[in-house]
């Protein structure tokens, strides 16, 4: 059927497309009366096509696993179009995704009350760094029992990571050492703490952190000097800071390190260039006053780890030793 109003067309096949014109020719007009007329041949013989979307992806990678709370309801996991077999096996074996499950069967898990079921896993993209996975994506559908609505599942997955607040004493002045650099998906530059992913299984969150801050400051830490503020928080959030548990499962320990330096350190460190070149970090470091640190970055660790740092220290948590820092060759 067309129906034209003001020069828009409306044109309907039936029950199965719908389009919308906006000054159509009156030959296109002709030729859209002619289909769809019920005496046209094409009428009769309608264009049927089939659509396939992420809630059934036509897919032929797939996996089942059962897990011990819910024993009788197996897990099928199916890897999206565009998924590789080595993507897809990588994923599925990968720490992120396990530690994903065993969170689920945790004490505050989701599906520890047994209120809730894991029905599928939609594996959507995997993003390689070398040999390891830097990056998963994946939709999980979880249902409520009683209500039977689904969860938001949507999940981007990176694994634990850790920021370091550096405060060094100068000159009678207190700095904080912070990193400039390129963020693309904000599109621009952020200033924010030095911090890295783990880069392993191992657990290592200490020695990232001293590692990050070398790669990306020039600065050489000892691990003793370090102080893990997020340790001061109760034992049910895990001790470690969560910025966005809507999408990802980030989860971030904020070290602490204080020491004195001479004024000259911390004009070698303004505008220093840092960063694994690599690697495509291109890093400016930044000194900025103490007492400016709160207004001066929307980032997120920033301002954790000003929180945590002044409520340490009102409480009376921190230790009192200071050592001088010192900066790494080149």
């Amino acid at each position: 059927r067309v129906d034209c109003i003001d020069n828009h067309c409306s044109v309907e096949f039936g029950e199965i497309a719908h389009l919308h014109l906006r000054q159509p020719s009156s030959a296109l007009i002709s030729f859209a009366t002619k289909i769809t007329s019920p005496s046209s041949p094409h009428w009769r013989k309608p264009l049927r096509c089939r659509m396939s979307s992420d809630s059934n992806p036509s897919s032929s990678l797939s996996h089942t696993l059962t897990l011990p709370v819910q024993p009788s309801e197996p897990v099928h996991i199916v890897a999206a179009p565009g998924v590789s077999d080595s993507q897809f096996r990588s994923a599925i074996d990968s720490s992120l995704f396990k530690q994903w499950l065993k969170n689920l069967q945790s004490e505050t898990g989701i599906l520890a009350s047994g209120a809730a079921t894991l029905k599928r896993v939609l594996i959507q993209g995997v993003d390689m760094f070398g040999r390891r996975i830097g990056f998963l994506k994946f939709k999980a559908d979880i249902f409520d029992k009683e209500t039977g609505k689904e969860m938001p599942g949507i999940v981007f997955a990176q694994g634990p990571a850790v920021a370091v607040l550096i405060l060094l004493d100068s000159g009678g002045l207190t700095f904080a050492v912070l990193t400039e650099q390129a963020r693309v998906p904000l599109g621009r530059f952020v200033l924010e703490l030095p911090a890295g992913m783990l880069r392993d299984d191992k657990g290592d969150f200490l020695g990232t952190a001293v590692r990050e801050v070398e790669e990306e400051t020039g600065i050489q830490l000892n691990l003793e000097d370090m102080v893990d503020l997020t340790a001061f928080l109760d034992p049910s959030t895990g001790c470690r800071v969560i910025l966005s548990p809507g999408s990802c499962d980030e989860e971030i320990s904020i070290f602490l390190y204080r020491g004195n330096v001479d004024p000259e350190i911390i004009k070698q460190l303004q505008g220093k260039e840092t960063g694994l070149r690599e690697q495509g970090e291109f890093i400016k470091v930044r000194a900025v006053p103490y007492e400016s640190l709160w207004c001066a970055t929307g980032d997120a660790k920033v301002l954790m780890a000003i929180g945590l740092y002044e409520m340490a220290k009102r409480e009376g948590l921190l230790p009192v030793k200071s050592e001088p820092a010192s900066l790494a060759r080149g």
